[in-house]
């Protein structure tokens, strides 16, 4: 498992994402309650545009979406939630970002301290590892939307950075972070609405977990920490070759 093209690995096990659908929509939803209480207007709230890409993505009910985002903007939700992010290393030295939306300080760093102890990885300092990545936007449509040269040529043209075939098929289109909407925006009047479009951290090299009993450590630290519900996502610079994920299973 290779990443997204070489970082969609990245951010974990596709299948892991699916059996814990619940988990999901709780955390976009806490993401598009924080984001509306900065104006319900997607022109103008780019966070809000966002979490709702997010949540089409993950196929939320359209009437839980809106209702996140009614509570929000009303401010009814009495939390006061602040973005956090944790860095630290995983077994076999894999570099791991995670991104947290907490009321509690306190309890989140706590809380994933244990779940980087157990699985045998380490909390780090503030920006002990993110100087391995970089913050991009990224873009996905089926092929079926257009051929490979017009898709590009339209990326190109919109802004983007690059674009190619991922590892599902689908062209990715790579953006600056600051630049994603603006790119989004001009490829939707080309081609619709987006398979998903997201703000990620891209490694700049990956590390191979070539032991089958690191790779399981390493994704027993993923999933500790995805089924905190404090963090919202988990990034992490690993490159397990394929037979050592059959495997596992």
């Amino acid at each position: 498992m290779a990443g997204h093209s070489k970082f969609k690995n990245i951010m974990h096990r596709k299948g892991a994402q699916d059996k814990k659908r619940a988990k999901v929509f709780s955390k976009i939803i806490r993401e598009l309650t924080v984001a509306a209480k900065a104006g319900d207007d997607i022109d103008s709230n780019p966070a809000l545009r966002l979490a709702i890409s997010k949540a089409k993505t993950a196929n939320m009910p359209k009437d839980t979406t809106e209702r996140a985002i009614a509570k929000g903007a009303g401010g009814a939700d009495g939390d006061n939630y602040e973005e956090v992010r944790y860095e630290g290393y995983g077994t076999g030295g894999v570099a791991v970002i995670v991104d947290a939306l907490t009321d509690n300080r306190n309890r989140a760093a706590s809380e994933i301290r244990a779940a980087f102890t157990k699985s045998g990885g380490n909390l780090g300092e503030s920006g002990s590892v993110s100087f391995m990545f970089d913050r991009v936007g990224t873009i996905t449509y089926p092929q079926n939307k257009a051929d490979e040269e017009t898709m590009f040529e339209a990326a190109i043209d919109a802004g983007a950075e690059n674009m190619e075939i991922n590892d599902d098929g689908n062209y990715e289109i790579t953006t600056a972070f600051d630049q994603l909407h603006q790119v989004r925006d001009a490829l939707e009047k080309k081609f619709g609405e987006p398979e998903s479009a997201e703000i990620i951290w891209k490694p700049n090299n990956t590390t191979e977990v070539s032991d089958k009993d690191k790779a399981e450590k390493l994704f027993k630290l993923i999933d500790a920490l995805e089924d905190l519900d404090d963090v919202q996502t988990v990034t992490a610079n690993f490159d397990i070759p394929e037979d050592i994920l059959n495997l596992i299973g």
